[in-house]
C-alpha cells in the first residue's frame, strides 16, 4: 500500500538551519518561495518551487516519481532537469545559487562539499534515514556525525565468473580461483588503485582512520602493508592471474579468462558474453601469509543532497527524502538497476532473486567492503596508490624497499594535492 505522506509538519519542530527560515516568516501567512509558511492553524506548510538535477539517462524515470511526489505535496512544484551526479561538486560550486535545490551525487564528495558549505544538513529526516537504510549507506552520507544526504543505493565490485569453468566453491578463495581457472584483472595499469587499494584494509589496516575521516589515520606503512605488497608482486608469476585492463570483458567472452572483478554496471555486458553461464559472487578470501581473510572492495553510496543555498529547504528535504524512500528505491531498482540501500527493499523477493544485486548487498556488509572515505585528502590517494601497486606488481620495487615506499604513500595521502593546471 502506498504511503500517505503528510504535507504538514507540527509548528514545534526543530530544523536546525531551517529554523531560521521559519523565524524569518514571523508566524505570518507569507507564501514567498521559502519552502515553508504558517497557515491559520499554526502548521508549517511545505511549499515552493524546487529544481531537481538527475543523470541524463534517468530523467524520464524521475519525472514519474516526481509526479507522485507532487500529488502528496501539491504546494510544491518540481522542475526535473538533466545533470551529472559524478560532477555534482564541480557543477554546484560554479554558482550554488543557480544550481539545483536537490541533486544526485556520489557519497565520496560529501566531505568536500560539506566543508565548502554546499550541502544543507538533513535536519528533518535523519532518524528516518538511519532506521530505514543499511549501516554502510548511513555511514556514506554522514560527515562529522551529521547527515548530509538521503541514500538511495549502494554499489561495489563483485566477482563475475564463468559457471561452465568454475564452481561456487572454486571462487570462494583467491587460491582456488586462480588454481582452478584464470582471473583477468588489472594490477599493472591506472585504475588498480580502486580495485586493489582495499587489500590493505582486508589485512586489518585503515585508510584515513576507522571512520575514513582522519587525514592522518592511514597506517599502511606496517608489516601488514608490506605483506600486501609482497602478495601483489607474487601475482605476476601466478599462472591463474592474467593482467587485463580494458580487455577484461573481451577476455572473459573469448575464454582467455574465466573470471573478472567489476560492478553492477557490467551486468548486461557479462550476460551478453556468458549467457546462462554467468556466475556472480561476493569477493573471495585471500591469504597474505597469515591465513585466509576476506578480500574487501570499496563501497559507494548513491544519494540525493540538498543545496545549502536553496530558497525552499523544507520542500527540498521532503523531495530528497521521497526520492529515496522505499517505494522510490523499488522503482529505481526496477527501472535503473540501482541496488537499494533500504533494508525492506533489499529483502524484497524480486531484489533477492537478482544475482548481481544479491552479491552487491553481501558486499555492502562491513566484513566485505570499506565505505569510500570522504575526506578531501583522498584526491591524493589515487595516484599514489596506483603507483605503488603498479610498481610492486611489475617488480620495479624490491621487498627491502616496501616500507620506504609505504612511508612515502602515507605521507603523500595525508594532504590535499590539487591537480596541476594545464598550460595553454
Amino acid at each position: 500500500m502506498k504511503t500517505n505522506w503528510k504535507r504538514y509538519f507540527g509548528s514545534g519542530l526543530i530544523l536546525g538551519a531551517s529554523a531560521l527560515v521559519l523565524a524569518a516568516c514571523g508566524g505570518t501567512t507569507d507564501t514567498s518561495d521559502t519552502g515553508s509558511a504558517e497557515n491559520t492553524s499554526g502548521e508549517v506548510v511545505v511549499e515552493g518551487d524546487v529544481k531537481l538535477w538527475v543523470d541524463t539517462d534517468h530523467v524520464e524515470v524521475f519525472k514519474g516519481i516526481v509526479a507522485d511526489f507532487e500529488k502528496e505535496f501539491p504546494e510544491v512544484t518540481v522542475e526535473v532537469a538533466a545533470g551529472s551526479s559524478a560532477d555534482a561538486k564541480k557543477d554546484v560550486s560554479k554558482d550554488p545559487k543557480a544550481a539545483a535545490d536537490v541533486f544526485m551525487m556520489p557519497h565520496d564528495q560529501v566531505g568536500q562539499m560539506a566543508e565548502a558549505g554546499l550541502l544543507y544538513p538533513n535536519t528533518k529526516y535523519a532518524d528516518e534515514v538511519k532506521a530505514n537504510n543499511v549501516e554502510s549507506a548511513v555511514e556514506g552520507v554522514t560527515w562529522n556525525d551529521e547527515l548530509y544526504g538521503y541514500p538511495y543505493g549502494v554499489e561495489s565490485q563483485v566477482l563475475y565468473y564463468n559457471k561452465a569453468k568454475l564452481t561456487e566453491d572454486d571462487v570462494k578463495s583467491w587460491t582456488t580461483l586462480s588454481e582452478k581457472g584464470k582471473i583477468g584483472t588489472n594490477f599493472a595499469e591506472a585504475g588498480a588503485n580502486y580495485i586493489f587499494g582495499p587489500l590493505f584494509m582486508s589485512n586489518g589496516l585503515y585508510l584515513y582512520g576507522e571512520t575514513g575521516e582522519d587525514p592522518s589515520g592511514t597506517n599502511f606503512n606496517s608489516e601488514k602493508g608490506a605483506e600486501v605488497l609482497a602478495w601483489i608482486a607474487a601475482q605476476k608469476n601466478n599462472p591463474g592471474v592474467i593482467q587485463s585492463g580494458a580487455e577484461a570483458l573481451a577476455n572473459l567472452e573469448a575464454g582467455v579468462s574465466d573470471a573478472f572483478l567489476s560492478g553492477p554496471w557490467s551486468k548486461n555486458d557479462v550476460i551478453k558474453a556468458l549467457g546462462e553461464n554467468m556466475g556472480v559472487a561476493a569477493y573471495p578470501t585471500v591469504d597474505f601469509g597469515s591465513g585466509e581473510v576476506q578480500m574487501k572492495a570499496f563501497l559507494g553510496v548513491k544519494l540525493f543532497a540538498v543545496n545549502q543555498q536553496t530558497d525552499a529547504p523544507l520542500a527540498s528535504m521532503a523531495l530528497a527524502n521521497y526520492l529515496s524512500n522505499e517505494t522510490s528505491q523499488m522503482t529505481e531498482f526496477q527501472e535503473m538497476g540501482v541496488i537499494p540501500s533500504n533494508k525492506v527493499v533489499q529483502a524484497n523477493a524480486e531484489v533477492q532473486e537478482d544475482v548481481v544485486a544479491k552479491a552487491v548487498m553481501e558486499m555492502s556488509q562491513s566484513t566485505h567492503s570499506v565505505v569510500m572515505p570522504k575526506v578531501p585528502e583522498i584526491v591524493s590517494f589515487w595516484p599514489a596508490m596506483d603507483a605503488i601497486i603498479n610498481d610492486a606488481y611489475k617488480g620495479n620495487i624490491t621487498e627491502d624497499e616496501y616500507m620506504e615506499k609505504l612511508d612515502k604513500l602515507v605521507e603523500d595521502t595525508s594532504k590535499v594535492t590539487e591537480p596541476k593546471e594545464e598550460k595553454e
